[in-house]
């Protein structure tokens, strides 16, 4: 008979802070922060198969999985993000506008899995310092999150359409960084999407560029930055080569130390990135 699964009680570092990109991408994007106490995933945007899959690949259990949190209804936001709560009794960390907007996408929720934590709000969660912020993307109330753990931070800022001063000032020096590397925009341009489409990737409420991003990470990086990670390319409007040149070549060209005082890295739609400690 098969055993029931009990919760691993190995004891990590009490200060440990680690994560992985299991998936970034159009097709699905999925995040996984991990404390000594807490275990979150953001955004579920794959089938609950391919979420426990992606933490098999970095040897993580959905059933040690604490919570969920929602950055905004998009598909390959949440697509897995309803069942595994049914499944696994998890909490989903949304804001109102979200909630109202994913409802009838993500099927029945539990009451008292229905959480909410509302732009700028700073959430206490076990160990761990969870900041949520507004983004421009064309949903109900788009929002990204910033964790912390003593002097460590980690930034995720993707879909939107451009990264404000506020953020800008906001989130500086963060130790790691997801930053958006969504399209090279003369792929976009010429390419087969139709012209609505490729309006709303390059206005103000769509997608950040190869260069929107880099220049982004001009102003963001800070002494304590250690890794950037380029993340939602587009499968059809960009390739992890230009990306990552894109990125290398704006941050060299201002002597930022790349590669030097930080590395960059890149993210995958079906391949988790591997866990990275913070402490």
């Amino acid at each position: 008979m098969q055993q029931p699964f009990i919760k691993s009680t190995t004891q990590l570092n009490q200060d440990s802070f680690q994560f992985s990109i299991l998936a970034s991408g159009s097709s699905g994007n999925c995040t996984y922060v991990e404390t000594a106490q807490k275990r979150i995933l953001v955004d579920a945007g794959l089938s609950g198969k391919k979420v426990q899959a992606l933490l098999e690949q970095i040897n993580r259990d959905i059933r040690q999985v604490d919570a969920i949190f929602v950055t905004h209804e998009h598909k390959d936001h949440i697509q897995g993000v309803g069942i595994l709560s049914r499944k696994y009794n998890l909490p989903i960390y949304a804001n109102k506008q979200t909630w109202l907007a994913m409802d009838k996408l993500i099927g029945e929720v539990a009451p008292e899995n229905r959480c909410y934590i509302e732009p700028d709000q700073m959430l206490n969660f076990g160990d761990l310092d969870i900041l949520s912020f507004n983004v421009s993307h064309d949903a109900a109330q788009p929002q990204f999150y910033a964790f912390q753990k003593g002097k460590e931070q980690f930034v995720m800022l993707t879909d939107t359409g451009y990264v404000s001063e506020r953020l800008r000032s906001q989130l500086r020096n963060a130790s790691a960084y997801l930053i958006e590397s969504n399209h090279e925009i003369e792929m976009l341009r010429y390419g087969n999407y139709p012209w609505h489409l490729k309006q709303r990737i390059l206005g103000d409420k769509g997608h950040l560029s190869n260069e929107d991003g880099a220049l982004a990470m001009v102003d963001l990086i800070g002494n304590r930055t250690k890794s950037i990670y380029l993340g939602h390319l587009s499968r059809e409007n960009n390739t992890k080569e230009l990306a990552m040149s894109a990125m290398e070549r704006t941050l060299a060209q201002r002597d930022l130390g790349v590669n030097r005082e930080f590395k960059l890295y890149m993210t995958d739609p079906d391949y988790a990135t591997a866990l990275r400690k913070l402490v």
